[in-house]
């Protein structure tokens, strides 16, 4: 009833899961036909840029040109671009910031689900040249729930507000420039500004904030950069170029200033009454902040004198390692993000395992591990039953065959044949050779009393049914050593499935809780969680199912030597009882 109950209930979970992945997988088709495509990677380890935590939903800026991408082979306005997630099926939220097919240059803003830490296998892919295809491109979805503000400046006659808020400055006097860190950037001359303004710029000091943005001062030299409600919350440049925070009365200040005439990268995070600023993906400053609630008018670059580009305003304290990534993926010569060389493989050639594996959660990974040690177990288990059974059964087949054509000889004590069969080493693993010995040693022993007695060697009825007493407890001994070990096999078979069950829950379990505190519900959030967890369903058969097979497998053949044993033990008392046992009739 157990291993019934074990299997009845299992499935019916994973059904579910695989029905909800099977459903997504519906729902996130990706379109046929691209003729043309790449592998973007991304280095998380110590050779790229170390993240030491799992990032998700970021925004990674993709630089298409000419090294990398081949116009010639997209449409001129690049509506077939098109980014795909790790299994090269599973579309992306992305949205183009220019695509410019003549001088060949392209920035596309991709949403990346998830980007583990300390991995060299993460990656994406660009597909491109689908004659028929239109833009899928949606800037809303491509920028999570958090993002309150995000500013390019990639568009000459305007200011444009990339954010699902999608924000229009009442006022902007800044000027463009032309060459910025991430195509065009916005230029301020001291007196120039950006105003925006909207019910959605509210920041709870309980959520905390993060902005993030590059600048290039034209000197060292005071400047504003940020401002929230009027001043209430500011970002600035001190006289030597360093970055102060200030909220109210309280201030923080980088340990580093920014470099004249160089793009460089800030970003803040704040909450819970600390702050941290960081430049190029590295902490400068780290202290108190202690701030209320925000509400109001941002502005932009007053009285600062240099470029701005690419600012990110959102709602909440992002991880450090957010930061570090989002730095570090908007790099021009990024050490996260490489494309892979050469063209994207044949569909059929994509490494689904090893994008499975890179999604598995550490808890996913603990319950993989036991499972690991139980399958361990279960194959030493079945190596040896199969080495010691295959032994046993090619011996018994040995002797068996000895004792049909000389039983008469080896039932003799003093018979040469019997000498000879207790030093032939092939009869060692033979069940049915230890329980001949262990009668013949009793029938030996009792031989020597009589004789010693003066009396003819004879097998009584009451010495038969102690023979029969001592075969019986040798079978019983055999079949505690074969069966030996066979318990772990069955803690295999019950505990494997719910083990594996456990993974899967639990995965599904924290998939929607990341789900739930992004506060962004999408199919490329869902489906890679849901998939890696089902993992550990899959590892937990894969014990599960072997270790029942040679369950049944060596019960069988269990079975079958104990028959044997319990045959010969008869077939022994029956040939000694009528060899020896006349003499016990004319004593009476």
């Amino acid at each position: 009833m157990t291993h019934s109950f074990s299997f009845l209930r299992a499935p019916l979970v994973i059904r579910a899961a695989l029905a909800l992945a099977v459903c997504l997988g519906s729902v996130a088709h990706a379109e046929g036909d691209f003729q043309h495509g790449r592998k973007l990677v991304f280095d998380t380890t110590q050779t790229g840029s170390k993240l030491d935590a799992p990032v998700s939903q970021l925004p990674v800026l993709v630089r298409l040109h000419s090294g990398n991408f081949t116009f010639a082979e997209a449409k001129p306005d690049g509506s077939d671009l098109r980014f795909f997630a790790g299994d090269g099926k599973t579309p992306l939220n992305y949205t183009i910031e220019k695509f410019d097919a003549v001088n060949e240059i392209a920035l596309a803003w991709v949403q990346v689900p998830k980007i583990n830490p300390d991995i060299m296998t993460e990656s994406i892919w660009v597909r491109w040249g689908n004659e028929g295809a239109a833009s899928t491109q949606d800037s809303k979805a491509t920028f999570d729930a958090s993002h309150l503000l995000v500013l390019n400046f990639d568009t000459p006659e305007a200011v444009k507000d990339s954010s699902a808020n999608a924000l229009v400055p009442k006022e902007s006097t800044a000027k463009p420039l032309e060459n910025g860190p991430i195509g065009g950037a916005a230029n301020f001359d001291g007196g120039s500004r950006i105003v925006l303004q909207g019910p959605a710029l509210q920041l709870k000091a309980s959520e905390g904030f993060t902005l993030s943005a590059w600048v290039n001062p034209v000197a060292a030299e005071e400047g504003g950069l940020f401002a929230v409600a009027n001043g209430a919350l500011s970002v600035v440049l001190d006289a030597a170029g360093k970055v102060q925070l200030s909220a109210g009365k309280a201030q923080l200040l980088s340990s580093l200033a920014l470099k004249p005439g160089v793009w460089q990268h800030i970003a803040i995070i704040a909450a819970a009454g600390k702050a941290q600023i960081y430049l190029d993906g590295v902490q400068v400053a780290d202290g108190a902040l202690v701030w209320s609630d925000l509400a109001g008018d941002v502005v932009v670059g007053e009285a600062f004198r240099g470029g701005i580009d690419a600012v990110m305003l959102s709602n909440t304290a992002r991880s450090v390692d957010y930061v570090k990534a989002l730095a570090f993926t908007q790099m021009a010569d990024s050490p996260m993000v490489a494309f892979d060389e050469g063209e994207v493989a044949a569909e059929g050639e994509i490494n689904y395992f090893a994008i499975l594996l890179g999604a598995v959660t550490i808890d996913g990974w603990v319950v993989i591990a036991i499972l690991g040690v139980m399958a361990v177990v279960s194959l030493w288990v079945m190596i040896e039953k199969t080495l010691t059974l295959s032994r046993t059964e090619k011996a018994n087949a040995e002797f068996l065959e000895l004792f049909k054509n000389k039983s008469q000889a080896l039932l003799d004590p003093a018979d040469l044949e019997y000498a000879a069969a207790q030093r032939n080493a092939a009869f060692k693993n033979s069940s049915i050779y230890t329980l001949y010995a262990v009668g013949m040693n009793e029938v030996e022993q009792r031989f020597k009393a009589q004789k010693a007695a003066g009396k003819s060697p004879h097998i009584t009825a009451a010495a038969l049914e102690s023979i029969r007493a001592a075969l019986d407890a040798t079978i019983v001994r055999a079949g505690q050593k074969f069966n030996s070990g066979i318990v772990l096999l069955t803690i295999s078979i019950s505990g494997g499935p719910f083990l594996g069950l456990l993974g899967t829950v639990v995965g599904v379990m924290i998939t929607f809780a990341a789900i739930a505190a992004a506060g962004d519900v999408n199919v490329n959030a869902i489906a890679p969680g849901i998939a890696a967890a089902l993992v550990a369903t899959v590892a937990g058969l894969a014990v599960a199912i072997p270790a029942l097979f040679a369950y049944n497998w060596f019960a069988i053949k269990i079975k079958n030597i104990a028959a044997d044993n319990t045959v010969f033990a008869d077939e022994f008392l029956t040939k000694s009882a009528e060899l020896h046992g006349q003499h016990a009739v004319l004593e009476a």
